[in-house]
């Protein structure tokens, strides 16, 4: 087998290995996604992302998590493959259709509306999703949300004092939420900026996180807490996600590209 090529893209430290199967078709299992995302022994990444042809869309886009798991929803990898094709344009990913844009020195996708029907997030059974009556030690009341993927989003004082390193795994795996669940630990600093820490499904703690960033804010704006412009600082830096009049969650922030190179698959099989 060639060396296939690839890049290595982050936004805002929350990276990623990115490859391009449109022309030659390329298969990933569990196990060799696991491999590549070794930061000591392989390329090391918080999610790989796949572009492939779409009938559909502009292109379509693959995403897996560091832990091997493939999953339907992205934001700061779809800003990195909006950032590539560097013109407005459409990706179909498994969570729908995603209209893109970019600039310079920034990426916007529209992530669309959110939704809190409790089997769409989805929980195991039904239950108030803007305050779920549920508690993990200190992190209590919960909302739950799906932007592609599912979240729980807590309202704390102090992001930075939660040992969210702990408490992360704790949640994510909690029978509440069937497919697991990306977890969110916010600061209200005004209704227009809000301080934000995510533990990633499959992926653990990351400098940045988009759908986690989309997400804080739709429950913020569910709750009443935030305005239609919110920036979101995370541990990498600042994303700012804004509603449409159509209801719609636009995220948008830098996205760029650190390497190229080149790797032997047959090495991570």
């Amino acid at each position: 087998m060639a060396p296939r090529p690839f890049l290595k893209m982050h936004g805002l430290g929350n990276d990623f290995l990115v490859f391009d199967a449109r022309e030659t078709p390329l298969s990933l299992s569990a196990a060799t996604v696991r491999a590549l995302a070794d930061r000591r022994t392989g390329i090391g990444f918080d999610q790989l992302i796949l572009l492939e042809p779409s009938d559909k869309a502009t292109l379509c886009v693959r995403f897996w998590n560091s832990d091997g798991g493939e999953v339907a929803a992205c934001g700061n990898g779809s800003r990195a493959v909006a950032a590539l094709i560097g013109k407005a344009a459409t990706i179909e990913t498994g969570g729908g259709l995603l209209a893109t844009s970019a600039s310079a020195d920034s990426a916007t996708v529209d992530m669309g509306a959110p939704r809190f029907g409790w089997d769409e997030v989805p929980l195991a059974y039904a239950m108030d999703t803007r305050s779920l009556p549920l508690g993990w030690e200190e992190l209590e009341n919960p909302g739950a949300v799906s932007v592609g993927n599912p979240h729980a989003v807590f309202f704390v004082p102090d992001a930075d004092a939660v040992d969210l390193e702990r408490l992360g795994p704790l949640i994510e795996h909690d029978p509440i939420f069937p497919e697991r669940v990306n977890v969110g630990v916010a600061t209200m600093v005004s209704r227009e900026h809000m301080k934000l820490r995510v533990w990633e499904r499959g992926a653990g703690l990351t400098r940045a996180c988009g759908t986690g960033a989309v997400a804080a804010v739709a429950v913020a704006q569910a709750r009443g807490l935030a305005g239609p412009v919110v920036t979101v600082s995370l541990p990498g830096g600042d994303l700012t996600i804004s509603r449409a009049e159509n209801g719609h969650l636009l995220l948008a922030g830098p996205a760029t590209i650190a390497f190229k190179g080149e790797v032997d698959l047959e090495q991570f099989q």
